[in-house]
């Protein structure tokens, strides 16, 4: 049988145990842009990239304050996003009104994947087409969350969402095993350094990125853009000065009798790997 024949309805399964129309609102968050989520044991950092339509629109916002400990970023339909947040935001204010306390991080993030999932089994409703990722802060520490428009919630060290994100869990993955310990600053390198692996080609700016930061003693806020460009510029500042050390090494084994053939054949090997290392970026998107 043809998709189509199963597709136009979200309660409709095909034979092989399928909701398409869950499958589309997933693949509408791969196409959106990206967003990344870190978290240490103390601070959780959000990360995302700008889209502006054209160049003479703004740009959609991508991350969203929900209280002081809680905020998120979303790759998707924006209007969705928008309206889950607003969500997000009554719930924490009844919480507190109710209890007198923060409304805890798992607790929202069960009721928010409660609401998705009802839109996936009635028959006048579509799914959400938008992913979230949940930062937050509470008694039990630091968390960040992933919500699917199927109505299912994971809960990640690092997580990378939108397109071409696979080369930014391609880097997290890398890296993970530090985050637990690492400190604000850190997080924040981190995060921009796995925004940078989504662009292709372009230069990371303060303008086309948001960084977001919730901690201990710090309330959930966006850092404006003027810091954000001075982080970037230093972490550029600290690669350029890295180049340097380690292609001092080359001559130093030129005198030593090295000759001119291996250079010549490391330097090859590199432009191959660099060659495959871009061919391999779209293939994983």
């Amino acid at each position: 049988m043809f998709r189509n024949q199963y597709d136009t309805d979200v309660t409709t399964w095909s034979p092989a145990g399928r909701l398409f129309q869950v499958e589309y609102a997933m693949e509408a968050v791969k196409q959106g842009s990206a967003a990344i989520g870190l978290r240490s044991k103390t601070h959780v950092v959000l990360a995302c990239v700008n889209k502006a339509n054209s160049e003479l629109s703004s740009h959609q916002k991508k991350i969203f304050k929900v209280d002081d400990h809680i905020g998120v970023a979303i790759a998707g339909l924006t209007a969705d996003g928008r309206v889950l947040s607003r969500f997000m935001r009554s719930e924490c204010i009844n919480y507190n009104y109710t209890f007198e306390s923060p409304l805890p991080v798992g607790r929202l993030v069960v009721q928010l994947a409660d609401k998705a999932q009802v839109c996936t089994q009635r028959s006048w409703k579509r799914p959400y087409g938008v992913g979230l990722l949940v930062a937050g802060l509470d008694e039990s520490g630091a968390h960040l969350y992933y919500n699917c428009p199927s109505g299912n919630y994971f809960e990640y060290q690092a997580f990378a969402i939108g397109s071409r994100s696979q080369a930014a869990k391609t880097y997290l993955e890398r890296r993970f095993g530090n985050f637990n310990g690492s400190s604000r600053e850190d997080l924040i390198k981190d995060a921009l350094i796995a925004t940078r692996e989504t662009l292709q080609g372009e230069k990371l700016k303060s303008s086309i990125c948001t960084v977001a930061v919730v901690g201990v003693g710090e309330p959930f806020h966006i850092l404006d853009q003027d810091t954000v460009q001075q982080l970037i510029d230093a972490f550029e500042i600290v690669s350029e000065e890295e180049v340097p050390s380690a292609e001092s090494q080359p001559p130093s084994e030129e005198d030593a009798g090295a000759g001119q053939a291996p250079p010549a054949d490391q330097g090859a090997g590199a432009d191959q790997g660099a060659v495959a290392d871009q061919g391999a970026a779209p293939m994983d998107i």
